[in-house]
């Protein structure tokens, strides 16, 4: 059981929080009665998570872009955050070949500007950027890769997420320790390398589940069984459902706001056990969806020959097990069971906050009282 009474009245600012993973954290700390103030651009995605899961008058929403310093740091001035977790960025790998610009002034600059607002707001304690594990150089090998590997993502996404690494240690070595030049200035700052994150809500271009989801919505509507595309279904990852991530973010950032010393590098991803190829990710959803619903859906393999895209991927998160005690909670085949379930209420136009709710109480095995708030 996780106790996340840490938050309650703790004062959040959360970039990108419109998102798919930023809609899912800030439920869990608003059932927490967390002061969240999100920061990000309108929802990158119709439908949208954000706009369907029940937030709106319960955290403080602002439309702004990371790109922009001033707006941003009059944010900050106003909100004194005392726990700052960066998740804005431009995500998709096949969006970054055609947009490399953007997705470097994002990722990277963004990047700078969230931390210089950190260095220059002297309410916030803890600060976590979220990357990728594709931030590391990709060797193919079968063993997961750890936190003193070498940092070069390949294509401009994992490559700008690789320089926002970057970026972040130098201003920690600049900044935030004591030999940095301004030595009265004390913020602990963590990184967190996440593996591929998958869960109800996820409607963007581009990804594997959204995209098997979107194909049975075409197959009901043209009365056909569905035919799942998939480009690559070689390919190995780490995948997890996205309330592991989002849990192991907050933990680490109460960890550091407790004791600085446990700032570090960390990667976030499952076991070994489900670091599955794209096919058989493929398949058990479509086990998974036709054990509870008629669509038959089925899928194919057509590799496409997009652009390049790494084939083998693991993490080892040794690290933060050993700091935090961290475990990953759902295997790869509960996550798929639990979108299914998800996906199902949306379908059926029902109560898609009232479902994270519950998968959140499911996840944290906390105790949900008839105000929907965690006790």
């Amino acid at each position: 059981m996780e106790d996340l009474s840490f938050f309650k009245g703790k004062k959040i600012l959360i970039t990108g929080h419109t998102g798919f993973k930023g809609s899912w954290m800030c439920k869990v700390l608003s059932m927490e009665e967390a002061e969240v103030t999100g920061y990000a651009l309108n929802p990158p995605t119709s439908p949208s998570l954000y706009e369907m899961s029940g937030l709106s008058g319960k955290i403080h929403s602002i439309v702004g872009d990371v790109r922009d310093l001033p707006h941003l740091m009059k944010v900050f001035q106003e909100v004194q955050p005392e726990i700052v977790i960066h998740m804005a960025a431009q995500p998709i790998v096949r969006e970054s070949y055609e947009n490399p610009v953007y997705t470097y002034e994002v990722n990277v600059m963004g990047t700078v500007n969230v931390l210089e607002c950190v260095r220059k707001t002297r309410s916030v304690r803890s600060f976590l950027n979220v990357t990728t594990d594709k931030v590391y150089l990709n060797r193919e090998w079968s063993w997961g890769y750890r936190e003193c590997e070498e940092l070069n993502g390949y294509d401009p996404y994992s490559n700008s997420k690789s320089c926002s690494e970057l970026v972040t240690s130098s201003y920690v070595n600049s900044f935030f320790r004591d030999s940095g030049v301004d030595l009265c200035r004390k913020a602990a700052i963590s990184t967190a390398r996440a593996g591929n994150v998958i869960g109800g809500g996820d409607f963007a271009a581009d990804r594997i589940i959204p995209d098997c989801i979107r194909t049975i919505q075409a197959g009901r509507a043209a009365s056909e069984a569905p035919e799942i595309i998939v480009r690559n279904p070689y390919s190995t990852r780490p995948y997890q459902h996205v309330l592991e991530p989002v849990i192991a973010y907050l933990q680490l950032a109460q960890a550091q706001y407790e004791d600085p010393g446990l700032a570090n590098n960390y990667n976030v991803g499952p076991d070994d056990c489900d670091c599955l190829t794209t096919g058989d990710l493929v398949t058990l959803f479509c086990d998974k969806w036709n054990q509870s619903n008629p669509d038959n859906v089925t899928w194919k393999n057509v590799h496409d020959g997009g652009p390049h895209e790494a084939n083998f991927l693991k993490l080892d998160c040794s690290r933060l097990k050993s700091t935090l005690g961290w475990q990953p909670r759902w295997h790869v085949e509960q996550a798929i069971e639990k979108i299914v379930h998800w996906t199902g209420v949306y379908l059926s136009g029902d109560d898609v906050a009232a479902c994270m709710e519950e998968q959140i109480h499911d996840f944290i095995g906390h105790v949900i009282d008839e105000t929907n708030k965690i006790k």
